[in-house]
């Protein structure tokens, strides 16, 4: 079998030298599979998990097709978050070192939107950012996309979690027909292929396989809580199993802020990664954590997409995740390279159904903690809240007759 290389891609000259120079030997399977339909101009959906090389997939296909000599926008790259729009605006710059002439601007919210307007003013080839800044924009008319070629949604999964799917359809309104439209995602639900149909034209579809998360060395429990004892429980769990490296996961930002803060009270060395952190902030978090300056980092799933840490020894599922897959990939960041790893799961109220279908593919026990209680709700009770107080409805009283009627 001909192993393929990037030159066996019909790569050319400049983009080449960019990847020899970062010791890029040979594509990965995303990769090589993609970028042959990308450079032809076909419509892609790319299915691959975070770390499989999938920016390099669309990324490469669009500076070799981008017209550096053209002072318009060629290329537009939307993402969920805007610390993946800046790694995936870094990694463009890259891949397109030795392009001349190369113009990109990445655009975002949390910043003043009058430096980026500004940066948009010598029109770019390529813009990456998230929907609502870029939405903002084509408002406003700072830049117009009648040159567009190629529009491409990553991690399309997140942004619809996010809530982002009325954004994606608005922007969608503003571009050119026809055009290469790329879908780039972890995972494929019917959400996604909804608007595969709408936007895409007869698409390829390039599904990597997920390697198998090995669970087998990774001890599962969870704890019957009420919400409110979360906090009390999670600060007992890492006392009583002396964590010093352990990863804890909520759904929302709010969330890890508040969490992050009752651990700092509690004395605990923490910190908290999500969606609003800069970028340069998560590079620096992250490399806390890595040398055990931070005990404990909480995160949401989008911002511990493509974290890899040695020695992990425990996650702790705050709250529940949404599925099974991501429920496997949270914990597998335990118990690796042949270690034992623990995975606790904090569970109240309406989470014990998410609870009982985890349970039919993973061995997760009960686990009681002093002074934690709870369980699952009875059947059509609210659940966490103080009970209902039904009120008896009045008998009305029969009017006395008067006394002409007497």
């Amino acid at each position: 079998m001909t192993e393929i290389t990037f030159e066996s891609l019909n790569i050319g000259p400049d983009i080449l030298k960019a990847l020899a120079k970062l010791n890029y030997v040979s594509p990965s399977a995303i990769q090589a599979q993609a970028i042959p339909f990308l450079v032809e101009g076909r419509d892609v959906i790319g299915q691959a998990q975070t770390g499989t090389g999938k920016t390099a997939a669309f990324a490469i296909p669009i500076l070799e097709k981008v017209d550096t000599s053209l002072p318009e926008i060629q290329a537009v790259v939307v993402c969920p978050t805007r610390e993946l729009a800046l790694q995936v605006a870094d990694e463009f710059r890259k891949f397109g070192k030795y392009k001349p002439n190369l113009s990109i601007v990445c655009v975002f919210g949390g910043e003043p939107i009058e430096r980026q307007q500004l940066a948009l003013q010598n029109l770019p080839q390529i813009i990456i950012g998230t929907p609502g800044r870029m939405l903002d924009f084509l408002w406003r008319g700072t830049f117009h996309l009648n040159s567009l070629k190629t529009v491409v949604l990553d991690e399309a999964d997140e942004m619809l979690n996010m809530g982002f799917r009325d954004d994606i359809e608005k922007i969608f309104d503003f571009l050119p027909s026809p055009r290469q439209t790329v879908f780039f995602s972890a995972t494929m639900p019917p959400a996604i292929m909804a608007l595969t149909k709408l936007y895409q034209d007869n698409p390829e579809w390039v599904r990597i396989e997920p390697e198998p998360v090995s669970v087998a060395q990774i001890s599962q429990t969870y704890v019957e809580v009420f919400q409110k004892q979360k906090p009390q429980a999670l600060i007992q769990l890492i006392q009583q199993y002396d964590l010093k490296l352990a990863l804890v996961f909520c759904n929302t930002k709010h969330q890890v802020d508040s969490l992050v803060q009752a651990l700092h009270k509690a004395g605990i060395a923490v910190d908290g990664l999500h969606g609003g952190k800069l970028q340069n902030i998560r590079e620096r978090i992250l490399s806390k954590f890595r040398k055990g300056q931070i005990e404990i980092l909480v995160a949401t799933d989008v911002a511990a997409r493509g974290i890899d840490v040695r020695n992990v020894q425990a996650v702790i599922n705050y709250d529940l995740p949404l599925d099974e897959e991501s429920y496997t990939h949270r914990i597998g960041r335990t118990g690796r390279a042949g270690q034992t790893g623990q995975a606790f799961s904090l569970v109240a109220g309406h989470q014990f159904k998410m609870l009982k279908q985890l349970q039919r593919q993973h061995t997760i026990v009960k686990e009681t903690l002093p002074g934690i209680q709870g369980g699952p709700p009875p059947a059509g009770k609210p659940t966490d809240k103080a009970p209902v107080k039904l009120h008896k409805p009045r008998r009305r009283r029969k009017p006395k007759p008067s006394q002409q009627a007497l």
